[in-house]
């Protein structure tokens, strides 16, 4: 069974920066994406960023475009969300999503706070 576990939040306030961790283990797999989905308060979960590691390409929410980097290791299984110039309505549950042969797997998730 995959495992997901991610670390790295906080609080900070507006204008401020967070780095958020996130590593896959527990079995043997090769992993197709590792990303970030987001829920805050209320509302529904959300896509903020991912890499595709065939290619190494990066997808990005809008709404993060320009303040938030991911990044990663395929061969670690581990990735990094780099966060900058943080607004109060990036509070939220940060999820890591790691897909691997058409299965997706959540961590538990980790919260960071931003405040005004």
């Amino acid at each position: 069974q995959a495992q997901v576990v991610e670390s790295g939040g906080g609080l900070v306030q507006a204008g401020g920066s967070l780095r958020l961790s996130c590593a896959a283990s527990g079995r043997t797999f090769s992993t197709t994406t590792m990303g970030w989905y987001r829920q805050a308060p209320g509302k529904e979960r959300e896509f903020v960023a991912r890499i595709r590691w065939s290619g190494s390409s990066t997808d990005y929410a809008d709404s993060v475009k320009g303040r938030f980097t991911i990044s990663g290791d395929n061969a670690k299984k581990t990735v990094l969300l780099q966060m900058n110039s943080l607004k109060p309505e990036d509070t939220a549950i940060y999820y890591c999503r790691v897909t691997s042969d058409g299965m997706a797997y959540w961590g538990k998730g980790t919260l960071v706070t931003v405040s005004s």
